[in-house]
């Protein structure tokens, strides 16, 4: 069994792992902040945001924008740290981010409030076009969660925690969403979070109440796992050579407690795989 090794301990609701020059950034629900840390464990605060969720993506420009659902605001962090509005986004209830290579900036929304429990609409993927403009693209996903594009940016991949599967979108010349289809049906035990691409055209998902990342190829035939201690909630490969698999967890207790992660269990793990990562987030 490969070893699962813990770079950064007592955080809360731990989410929205990416990996951005040589440091790994991730966002943590309940203190509201976005961290950064170093391979020998090394942090730092780089935004305060009062948000849950609270999903990060870098622009190809450099600069990180960060979901503020609270608000229904796409931030942006400017060089100086100051944060401004990228977009309008509208109504509570953003999660999860993902940019192509042009800076256009997919946001998915849930359609109920996931601390109730109870599913009152399916949730939707809208995009937030670099002209400013932002629409909805694609609708109809029980719980939309982690997303990543392809690094040809001809493809955006979904996962539907409440469908138990990972879909797959074209990315139109506008950057709409077309040709929607289930790239892999995971089975009804399986509840797909965070999610990453690797360059062998494989997608991670982190597992929260299976507590595992589970590496699968498009049609869902499953090709790795990675057994965790704890509730895995998002995935992210990166390190010098894009093969450490960074995963945050955190002990679950439910979407209906009012702390829905044991406080202080948050955690930053990784653990070396073979293949390395591509695309976006």
């Amino acid at each position: 069994m490969r070893e699962v090794r813990t770079l950064l301990t007592g955080h809360g609701l731990v989410e929205s792992p990416r990996w951005h020059g040589d440091r790994l950034y991730f966002s943590d629900w309940t203190a509201g902040e976005v961290v950064a840390i170093g391979l020998e464990g090394e942090s730092e605060v780089v935004a305060r945001v009062a948000s849950l969720p609270l999903c990060t993506a870098w622009h190809p420009d450099g600069r990180l924008l960060i979901v503020s659902s609270a608000d229904g605001r796409l931030l942006r962090r400017e060089a100086d740290g100051s944060l401004t509005v990228h977009a309008e986004l509208g109504r509570p209830g953003w999660n999860d981010i993902a940019l192509d290579g042009k800076g256009n900036a997919y946001v998915n929304r849930v359609g109920f409030d996931p601390m109730s429990g109870e599913i009152a609409e399916p949730g939707s993927v809208f995009l937030a076009a670099s002209d400013g403009s932002v629409r909805e693209v694609a609708g109809d996903i029980a719980f939309p969660n982690g997303m990543a594009v392809t690094p040809d940016d001809s493809t955006l991949v979904v996962a539907d925690s409440y469908g138990h599967n990972l879909l797959a979108f074209d990315i139109d010349g506008d950057g709409g969403l077309s040709n929607r289809r289930v790239w892999a049906d995971l089975g009804e035990a399986a509840a797909p979070d965070g999610i990453c691409l690797d360059a062998e055209g494989a997608v991670w998902y982190a597992d929260v109440p299976n507590r595992r990342c589970v590496r699968v190829a498009e049609g869902g035939t499953v090709l790795d796992t990675v057994e965790l201690d704890r509730g895995g909630f998002a995935c992210a490969l990166g390190g010098p050579d894009g093969r450490t698999l960074f995963v945050v967890a955190a002990e679950w207790r439910g979407m209906t407690e009012p702390e829905p992660v044991t406080p202080g269990s948050g955690q930053v793990q990784a653990v070396e795989v073979d293949v390395p990562g591509v695309g976006r987030p």
